[in-house]
């Protein structure tokens, strides 16, 4: 069950629901932020759009669906997916598993709030988040930088730590070797400040500026959600006017890997934040599977999770030289580049698949339910 996903978010529908699914399980999904009912793929889908209702309408819906679909099991992706749960724990002692993957509160949760009523809201979200996790019998953690609180404050209750490593199925694998003179620099995901595509005009045009007859190439996937977003994307455009870019809009997940194939060194500048320094960014994992080097910010749940030394480089997002100095290196090192493709791809295999972590997901909701 999700407030904030859609019913065919990547790690809900096509990790979660399809691994539970092939092995036999009668798996629903229930989103509020999307709008289909019917079933994909033998899974079952509930969902509405109706993030503009009250909660008590929200929970509503959450327990109508739980008591028509009477689950064993409910996995849930937000507190207030959770606490929906509470009447059918009482009758049926489902075991409710909440999936942890998204800091809470998020900055975005308080920011239209002025000082000090933004500070207000903050606590009022974090006791919900203690709630839901006292409610919850097990955790699913999407990286060990999420832990806190619930894993401080609820140490007894068993979890497990499921990070977003990608399924090779969903995989557009293209290894690259670089061309003379030439090179193709990426971006995919939301146009904002605060994810950090005026980072990478930067870091582009200091590209330009050091190297003028560089035959540079920018990719961009994606868009801007806010109209404040729109309008400083519109100013990046006017300020930087780079000659060679292409703009495409989000790519679905099962062509998303297509989408940059062409891409050279793939990249993720968003600014350094307490929120993003306790988040993964989960396209590393993909660009990797697909042999693409990287470039992204030097956060703290990156360094905890992945060696990115081995196939690209971790920087401070402001420093825009610095930036250029990585790139410019590819550049007179071809064979570096190759390498860290090489590497991407390797370490991918080994280490940040979704089959190598599959079946301790499974282990671990089966095992919830026998101890319901």
């Amino acid at each position: 069950m999700t407030t904030a996903h859609r019913y065919d978010d990547d790690r809900i529908f096509y990790h979660q629901a399809k691994a539970l699914k092939d092995c036999g399980y009668q798996v629903k999904i229930a989103s509020l932020s999307s709008d289909f009912q019917g079933t994909i793929n033998g899974i079952e889908i509930e969902a509405y759009e109706v993030l503009d209702k009250n909660t008590q309408e929200k929970k509503a819906i959450f327990e109508n669906i739980c008591d028509a679909f009477q689950p064993h099991c409910i996995i849930c992706s937000e507190p207030l997916a959770v606490i929906s749960t509470r009447k059918i724990q009482k009758t049926t002692k489902a075991a409710v598993i909440y999936d942890i993957t998204e800091w809470y509160p998020s900055m975005r949760m308080v920011e239209k709030f002025s000082f000090p009523f933004n500070l207000f809201e903050a606590v009022k979200f974090f006791l919900i988040q203690l709630y839901a996790g006292f409610l919850s019998i097990h955790y699913i953690f999407g990286e060990n930088t999420k832990k806190f609180p619930l894993a401080y404050f609820f140490p007894l209750k068993k979890s497990i730590v499921l990070p977003y490593y990608p399924d090779d199925i969903y995989i557009h694998q293209n290894i690259k070797e670089l061309e003379k003179n030439k090179i193709t620099l990426c971006y995919t995901g939301q146009f904002s400040e605060e994810k950090g595509i005026g980072h990478f005009f930067s870091a582009v045009d200091a590209v330009r500026n050091r190297q003028p007859d560089l035959d540079i190439s920018i990719v961009l996937i994606g868009g801007a959600r806010k109209q404040k977003d729109e309008l400083y994307f519109a100013g990046l455009l006017s300020e930087y006017q780079f000659k060679n870019m292409t703009v495409t809009k989000p790519a679905s997940f099962e062509t998303f890997t297509e989408a940059y194939a062409d891409a050279d060194i793939c990249f993720d500048l968003r600014a350094m934040n307490y929120e993003n320094h306790h988040c993964l960014p989960i396209k590393l994992f993909y660009y990797a599977a697909s042999g693409k080097p990287v470039i992204y910010t030097d956060l703290k749940a990156t360094r905890q999770h992945v060696d990115v030394s081995k196939f690209g480089y971790l920087v401070d997002p402001e420093d825009s030289e610095a930036i250029a100095d990585k790139v410019l290196g590819y550049i007179e090192h071809p064979a570096l580049y190759t390498e860290h493709a090489h590497n991407a791809r390797t370490e991918y295999e080994k280490k940040y698949n979704w089959d190598g972590i599959k079946e301790s997901f499974i282990s671990f909701v089966k095992n919830s339910i026998l101890q319901r």
